[in-house]
């Protein structure tokens, strides 16, 4: 009887040993968590969702994303400068931007973008037409808080290009004051400014396409092997975007 027992103790220790064992290898090979980080000021829209944040439809595509490649995520929205800290430091390790050279250093980026979005300028119909920044010199120009515009920012904010820049917080207002002529152009993306006019239409308001901004995967370069996941998540992006 005490050979019986010390067998069943024996056996549940292994059994024991052998699970502890598993459990740890699993975690061992689990995939790290990822946070997708991604700016408080929308490029796409001014909508909100239930808890006034602005609306990202990233997320979606993010969630088809990391569902595929059976990596767990999360999501978090910040202002635009502590993401692109956050995205350095490897606080956050994962966002969908704009090619940025301040990243380069740090992460890795998709070969293919995964969509895009334009920048427009808006004028009346009294204005000259803008087909390229340089036109935009010594005019006065309608510009929306937390934008950084990019290389065009650097641009308009140049000095020596004699630019008068007017800053507003929402693209409501910004429409409104080129509405009451406060200025000769306006810029802003596709998504929110169509929203704005859709509901506020200003007669004679034109439009052209200054530039188009393609958006890419961004990985920071201390996730575990980083460049077999960048390239895995590379290729299952175009194959949503193929299968749209």
């Amino acid at each position: 009887m005490f050979r019986s027992t010390l067998r069943q103790q024996l056996l549940g220790l292994i059994s024991l040993m052998l699970l502890m064992g598993m459990a740890v290898s699993n975690a061992a090979t689990a995939p790290t968590e990822i946070e997708y980080a991604y700016p408080d000021q929308s490029v796409w829209t001014t909508q909100v969702d239930e808890n006034g944040i602005l609306k990202n439809p990233l997320l979606d595509f993010a969630e088809r994303l990391f569902s595929r490649a059976g990596i767990p995520w999360h999501s978090t929205p910040y202002p635009a400068k502590r993401l692109f800290s956050n995205l350095k430091q490897g606080v956050s390790n994962f966002s969908m931007l704009v090619r940025a050279a301040s990243l380069e250093s740090c992460c890795l980026f998709s070969q293919q973008p995964v969509t895009h979005t334009e920048l427009r300028v808006y004028r009346l119909a009294d204005a000259a037409p803008i087909t390229d920044k340089e036109a935009l010199k010594g005019k006065r120009v309608i510009t929306i808080h937390g934008y950084s515009y990019g290389g065009l920012g650097r641009f308009i904010r140049d000095p020596a290009n004699n630019i008068e820049i007017i800053n507003t917080p929402r693209h409501e207002s910004a429409f409104a004051m080129l509405a009451h002529q406060r200025a000769d152009y306006l810029l802003d993306y596709t998504g929110p400014s169509m929203e704005v006019l859709a509901a506020e239409p200003i007669p004679g308001i034109e439009n052209h396409i200054l530039t188009t901004l393609n958006v890419y995967l961004v990985l920071h370069k201390d996730y575990p092997d980083a460049e077999q996941v960048m390239k895995k998540l590379d290729a299952i992006a175009q194959e949503l975007n193929r299968e749209q």
